[in-house]
Parts: structure tokens; sequence; C-alpha cells
């Protein structure tokens, strides 16, 4: 999602850059958690230093005792299949082998997987070995185990000055096989998480409800992080803990000590922990607005674009545990994912693929040579979706499918709505970033659903807007998906952009209108944090919003928001 101001309410404080920060812009917040090496460059000499100085002068710090240990930043897995799962961890051997810093001998490291938590008999077993060259990060794909399992799973570090330390224990799951006959499967769905922000009390639920049996799988949909520099893209009330590093990332190193940071968070440790994750990306993993050949937030001074690109793409691959490979280097992250004859997971990429946005006329948003998703992965998710036998069809696409009219909305909430969606060249608030700018591909996407798909049971998992919504997908007269949207974990919604209180009548009277001008949506609010779950079963979804109360406040609640259901024909409360 765009960063976005609204007209006569800004951002508190100027975009921030790497120079921006040397020169004092900072706040004071961030600032005193800056490597202390800044402070050694004074203001009136930042003329005098070439990017190559301010690249030495921004290396990662070592890690300082007491904080310091083997596994600071825990365990996941990911991509179940029926006989597997992507586990991962870190290894950091050294005080100086910080995310980023590319330094650090080699450690061998032997994993473990159990049934028994206690690994008192082991599944499988085996080792790896965590290099620089990966950020000392691993990824072991252990094969072998059985379909629709609860697996615990550990690494060990073998050698060097961290030998016999143990990491924490993950736990995850297996996919059922193929042809099982699943009666339910259960997903937390989420996205945008702005560490500067807020607290990430949702990770904690999410991470509670799968040790409970609640959750089987975690859906993230993209905005994992955020690259802004320190300040620049902060909450209502400013910078609640800053960003590290803490100026805008655009190198190898700035995005891996990035994910280091977030991923020394207790909570994120914990929801990956718990449960297998299913990732993709959207746009503030690389740059504000990326599209194929750029990005709104990237310019000349971030220096050559593709550069950027693949080391963004670089270090999320280390970091998340996904199949996959970059599309820079020929690869893909868009894949497939079967959980029995319940249902398929349909992963977009929708940032790698995509014509340039822009604020077009509406002739030229509907332009048939312009794509959200690329000729050849909109190839393979027609086949797919041809060859699907499951139940249920869940396509996770990073952006909203649903339309958005705001025509015939109030002028009043018009203005207050552009700056969540933008405008176009007539003045009409419309979000380009979304399916909206690519009417053509969206239609084309929607008649192979009907065509292979006619009976409905089709649900588009969606993140990226910061807000909770539920829609009817028509094709023509006909409804054949619905849409489940959830809101951030903590990244800026409407009450904070405007700066006013939480359902203030300002975010009552938009979504009144959205509803009214809208009838295809059957939910939507503008202010909640938290994520969202879908259960499915063979013959309806249940789909419900987990609100965190006040993600300022470490720890605060997470209640539960409202719910629908959707039977494959029609949503209803």
């Amino acid at each position: 999602m765009r960063a976005v101001s609204i007209t006569g309410h800004h951002r508190t404080g100027p975009r921030i850059t790497r120079r921006g920060l040397l020169q004092g812009s900072l706040i004071a917040g961030a600032a005193a958690a800056a490597p202390s090496s800044l402070t050694r460059v004074r203001a009136s000499d930042i003329q005098a230093y070439a990017d190559v100085d301010l690249d030495s002068l921004h290396a990662p710090l070592p890690y300082a005792d007491p904080e310091y240990h083997a596994f600071m930043h825990g365990v996941a897995s990911g991509d179940p299949l029926p006989n597997s799962v992507i586990l991962w961890t870190r290894v950091t051997p050294t005080p100086e082998s910080v995310p980023g810093s590319g330094v650090g001998p080699d450690v061998l490291l032997r994993w473990e997987v159990s049934e028994d938590p206690e690994f008192s008999v082991l599944t499988r077993a085996g080792t790896v070995t965590a290099t620089a060259a990966q950020d000392h990060t691993v990824h072991v794909d252990p094969f072998g185990l059985r379909p629709g399992t609860v697996y615990h799973y550990r690494f060990t570090a073998l050698d060097g000055a961290q030998a016999g330390r143990v990491s924490r224990t993950g736990r995850t799951r297996t996919a059922p096989a193929d042809d099982a006959d699943v009666e339910k499967l259960s997903l937390a769905v989420c996205s945008c998480a702005n560490f500067e922000a807020g607290y990430f009390s949702a990770y904690s639920d999410i991470a509670r409800r799968a040790h409970a049996g609640e959750i089987d799988i975690v859906v993230h949909m993209g905005d994992y992080l955020y690259e802004f520099a320190s300040g620049d893209y902060a909450g209502k009330y400013g910078v609640v803990r800053p960003h590290v590093p803490t100026w805008e990332i655009r190198t190898l190193a700035d995005y891996r000590s990035r994910y280091g940071h977030y991923r020394r968070d207790v909570e994120l440790q914990a929801a990956h922990a718990a449960a297998p994750w299913v990732v993709t990306w959207d746009d503030h993993e690389i740059a504000d607005n990326a599209w194929e050949g750029g990005a709104q937030g990237h310019d000349s001074f971030h220096g050559d674009w593709h550069t950027r690109r693949d080391a963004a793409m670089q270090a999320y691959l280390e970091w998340l545990p996904v199949r996959g490979d970059a599309p820079s280097r020929g690869g893909r992250i868009y894949r497939t994912l079967r959980f029995g004859r319940l249902a398929e997971i349909h992963m977009l990429d929708l940032r790698s693929y995509r014509s340039a946005p822009g604020v077009l006329h509406p002739v030229q948003r509907n332009a048939v040579d312009r794509t959200i998703m690329g000729s050849e992965q909109f190839t393979w998710l027609a086949n797919r979706l041809t060859a699907a036998d499951t139940r249920w069809n869940l396509i996770g696409t990073s952006v909203m499918m649903a339309p958005l009219n705001l025509i015939h909305v109030d002028q009043a909430v018009r203005s207050q709505l552009a700056g969540m969606v933008g405008l176009d060249v007539a003045g009409t608030p419309v979000n380009v970033d979304q399916w909206d700018g690519y009417a053509a591909d969206r239609e084309r996407l929607l008649d192979e659903l009907a065509r292979e798909h006619g009976h409905g049971r089709n649900v588009f998992l969606t993140g990226d807007i910061h807000s909770e919504w539920a829609s009817h997908i028509h094709h023509g007269d006909r409804i054949i998906a619905a849409e489940l949207v959830c809101s951030s974990i903590t990244a800026n919604n409407v009450d904070e952009i405007l700066g006013l209180a939480e359902d203030s009548p300002v975010s009552q009277s938009a979504e009144r209108h959205v509803l009214a001008h809208n009838p295809h949506i059957r939910h939507v609010d503008l202010d909640a944090h938290g994520y969202a779950t879908l259960t499915v079963h063979p013959t309806h979804v249940d789909m419900s919003w987990q609100r965190v109360r006040d993600v300022t406040v470490a720890g605060s609640p997470v209640v539960q928001g409202p719910g629908v259901r959707y039977d494959g024909a029609l949503i209803t409360a």
C-alpha cells in the first residue's frame, strides 16, 4: 500500500533519506537507537562524504552481551507438503556476525524432527551448513514425513564458539495427503506489519491459537516489513519503537539488517515457531508501489533499480521459509499448495511482472496490454484452475480484487478516502495500485473462474489496504467468488492517517457511503488492526476478524470482531 497524505492532513515529519538522517532530521526517539558511528558525522560535513563512506559508516554493529546468543532470530517453517515442510533458522556464530554484516565463519548445524516435543524418537535428522553468503540463514526440506501430522523441530550448532547451543523448538504440520477427505482447514490471514507503528500483539494471538489447535497455517499476504527510514511512516503517535537500520533500506546489507531486527521481535518469533507459514511479497519488501521496472518509492538517489530489487528479493528468500527463487534469477514465488480434497491455495506474485502504475484515465486503466500478473503467471494459474479438483480454490492476491466505486460518494467523504486510495486524472478516487488499475487482467481471471469453477467456491485472500473488507466477486450477474481482506498488523489505517480517534464520525460516515454505493461489499471497517481467520469446510467457509485493541501498547488484548459465512453463493452475517 502506498504511503499516503490527505489534503489538510500530512504525515508528521519529512521523508527521511540516508543523507537526511545524517543531516539531523531523524526524530529523537529513533536517533537514540541509531548506531554510534553515525554520531561521528557532523551535519556540516555531510557533503564531504561519498556514498561509499556512508555505507562504511552504516556498517552493522556487533551484538553486545548479554543479548547475544547463537539462535537469537528463532525458527520458522513454511510451505507444507504431505511429506515435507521447509524448516528455517539463522545462527549467529560470533557477535560480529549480525544480519547484513557478511562476516563470520561457516557453522555446521544439526537439524532434528520428531512427533514428540521431547525428541525421544527422531523422525528425521541431518546436517546443514550456515554461511555468510546466505546471511547465516538455512532452509531444510526434510522429506519422508507423514501427511497431516504435527511435528516438532530444532537446530543444534555442531562447531565453532557456539558448539552445543540448541535453538528453541518449533512446531509445524505437514499438509494432508492429496486424496485425503479433509473436514476442516483453519488459516490465519495477515499482512502489513510496520515495526515503528506498534507492537505485534496479533502475532502473539496467532501463536496462542496455533498451539491450541485453532490455526493450521498462517498465510501472510505481504508487507512483512517496511523499507522506510525511521520516522518516515510512523503511526498516529509517532515512532513507537524505531527501525534498525534507521535509514531507508536499499542495499542487500540494509534489507538483511531490517529482517534481522524484525526477527528479534519475540511475538513474531512465537508466531513463526507455532505453525507453518505460506507467504508472498507485496511492495514494501522492496519499495513503495513497486512494479516490474521500478517503484514510486525509488528514484535516481537510490541507485540502480534492478540492483535494489535483486537485493530485496535475495534477502526475502533468505529470511522467509518459502519454496521458490527470485524472478530476477529466472525463478518464481507464485505456487500452489494442496490440502487434501478440500482446498488448494494459489499464491500470486503481483509485483514482479506488473505494468507501470500511474494516475491514468479510465480508458488507459482498461487497456488490454496492461497486466498485474504477467502472461506466464496468468497461464500457470489458468492451468491450475482447469486441473483443480478440490472443493475450494483459495487465491492469495496481495492487493484488493473487488472493485471500489467512489464516484457517487459524498464529496466530503471522497476527500477523506482520496488519501487512502488516490485520484485518477478526472479527480475520481481510485486505487490504481490494486486490481482496479489493471481491469483487463481482472476480467481475464474472472472469465477463467467462471468457465472452470462456476460453482463459486473460490475465495481471494488479500492484504495491503490496512482495513477489513468482505466482498462478493461478480462475473456479470453471477457471484463466482468471495474476497476476504485482513486489516494491518500495525500499519496506519484511516483514523491514524487522519489523526482521528478510532471509529470517528469521519470513518463511520465513509464506511456507510462505501456500503451504500458498493452493494457487492458486505463488510468494511477502516480503523481496526489485527488479522483475519478463514475456516474452510466442505460446504462453506467462515471468515472473521481478530482485532488488537491498541497496537501502541505492548501486550494489548486481541478481541473477536465480526464474522461472515460464504457458501459459494452468498456472503451472510
